[in-house]
């Protein structure tokens, strides 16, 4: 029997690849949008600050005896510096006259309002800085005046707390994905648990277990486990089917044979001329061969059938063997061989009754076939702890000296046997049962004389 599976990627797997694949682009994205926000949330600071300084430095512009007057307040740079450490920088212009302050200081575009100021990002000094450009309309010697003032401050102390917030949210989203990734792989053993014990549950049965699968199920393997259950459905159909058919072949081979077989006899003693009293005896023969083999091949299919189907009974293996010796003798008895054989304390055991009888039906039957006529042959039971063996020892021909241990395969018969009708299946059939059960069989030669001892073991279940 082949047990290969093509097996692809495993559920499992696949499973906490994914699962993980969308714990780290949620982790990405986490990153990510918390640190467009943190900076975002830190310029809009910046920006209300400047915005505010701005226009303190514009309150503080008036006119006097004709003419401008600025007096910076302390309190337009002090609440800039509140922020970080970072530099400060100024430009007053009257009608885009530069009135004082640094000279080169850009100022922001877009300006429309007094009360909208302009904010932009700018290089200057080999620094990046925020600036916010606002203007003021006064009156001077009657005439309108436009004073645009212009505050920037580096953006250092931005950016560190950027990449302090950065390095939190790193942690974070490290944090996030290992936790992710712990419920990932608790998710996936989870998920395919119910498939494991499904598939723990179908291989611990027997082969004679075809109940169908009950146990309740996820939704989603509801139509695996309903395949399932129709798949052992139409198995244990089928099987019946084959064990009637057996049964039913073994009756309707064997029954025409014995006919046959009955009128050569009938014929053999009506017909007078040798040649022809010959050639019916070559007939009946090949009638004993045929006969023997269909049997045989029909009892290793029954053997072979349950044996992946053992009916496990408790029977007493003692009285098994005395109806089999019973109902043997007689055939023994016609060419005058001694079955050896006493009763002696019950064995009592658990197997397949109808198996354990083939088989030791097949062993007596080839001890007598290959016995000499005016022989015996000896049965002996004994049991131990661990189990029950069955020893046979016949006066025949007993095995071949090399490769005796070959004879339990199929239709492989002993050099020495040839001239006894035979199918090479007797030894077969009781290995099988043997193995089915947990035993075994031995084959040797009978060190005490000539002949074969052969040794059937049972174990105590």
């Amino acid at each position: 029997m082949n047990d290969h599976v093509t097996a692809t990627r495993s559920i499992r797997r696949r499973l906490i690849v994914r699962l993980l694949a969308s714990a780290a682009i949620l982790a990405v994205i986490l990153f990510l949008v918390v640190q467009s926000f943190g900076r975002q949330l830190g310029q809009e600071s910046q920006d209300n600050i400047l915005a505010a300084s701005v226009t303190s430095v514009l309150d503080a512009v008036t006119v006097q005896d004709g003419a401008l007057n600025v007096d910076i307040p302390y309190s337009a740079f002090s609440m800039l510096g509140n922020i970080s450490d970072d530099r400060v920088f100024y430009r007053i212009e009257q009608n885009q006259a530069y009135l004082t302050g640094y000279e080169d200081l850009p100022f922001a575009e877009g300006l429309t309002t007094e009360s909208q100021p302009a904010f932009a990002t700018e290089q200057y000094l080999g620094e990046d800085i925020r600036l916010v450009t606002a203007s003021r309309k006064l009156s001077l010697n009657n005439q309108p005046v436009v004073v645009r003032a212009t505050i920037a401050q580096t953006r250092n102390g931005q950016k560190q707390t950027l990449r302090q917030i950065s390095q939190t949210v790193l942690f974070l989203g490290i944090g996030f994905f290992a936790i992710a990734m712990v419920l990932t792989f608790y998710a996936a053993q989870s998920t395919i648990g119910p498939l494991r014990r499904l598939a723990a549950s179908v291989s611990r049965r027997g082969p004679q277990d075809l109940r169908p699968v009950e146990s309740p199920v996820p939704s989603e393997m509801v139509p695996l486990v309903r395949s399932l259950n129709q798949f052992i459905g139409r198995l244990k159909k089928s099987l019946s089917q084959s064990e009637e058919f057996i049964a039913e072949a073994a009756h309707r081979v064997r029954t025409p044979l014995a006919t046959v077989r009955m009128q050569a006899e009938v014929t053999l003693r009506r017909v007078e001329r040798d040649e022809n009293r010959e050639a019916l005896r070559e007939m009946i023969r090949a009638i004993d061969e045929s006969s023997r083999a269909a049997g045989q091949l029909l009892d290793h299919a029954m053997v072979t059938f349950r044996t992946d189907h053992l009916v496990v009974e408790s029977f007493d293996f003692q009285v098994l063997v005395d109806e089999l010796v019973t109902r043997l003798r007689p055939i023994a008895e016609l060419k005058e061989i001694d079955l050896g054989w006493q009763m002696g304390k019950p064995a009592l055991i658990k197997g397949d009754a109808i198996l354990i009888q083939n088989a030791v039906r097949k062993l007596i039957d080839n001890a007598i076939k290959y016995s000499p006529t005016e022989s015996s042959i000896k049965l002996t039971l004994s049991q131990g702890r661990s189990g029950i063996s069955l020893q046979l020892i016949d006066q025949g021909i007993g095995f071949p000296e090399k490769d005796f241990e070959l004879l339990t395969d199929r239709f492989v018969r002993g050099s020495n046997a040839q001239d006894t009708i035979g199918s090479g299946l007797g030894l077969t059939i009781a290995d099988d049962v043997a193995n089915a059960h947990g035993g075994s069989l031995e084959l040797k030669n009978n060190t005490e004389g000539v002949g074969a001892c052969v040794t059937f073991y049972l174990p105590l279940r």
